[in-house]
């Protein structure tokens, strides 16, 4: 995994699969799908971290690769 994301990378990623922001608490943004009743936490931060990128990606189901393509 040589590319790191933001935030606002992986959000916008995730809209275009089909999650739409449901609040934002401080620098967290929950994400929520409907069609597969999914919620994701995402950090609004500059660099998400390694593990935390990985265990949403996980959640969502998409593999780096798809991520990649998306942003």
């Amino acid at each position: 995994m040589s590319k790191t994301f933001s935030g606002t990378q992986i959000v916008k990623a995730l809209r275009r699969i089909g999650y739409v922001v449901d609040h934002q608490h401080g620098s967290h943004i929950f994400m929520h799908n409907l069609g597969k009743n999914t919620s994701v936490i995402v950090p609004n931060h500059k660099e998400i971290k390694k593990g935390t990128l990985n265990s949403i990606i996980k959640k969502v189901g998409i593999t780096i690769d798809e991520l990649k393509n998306l942003v």
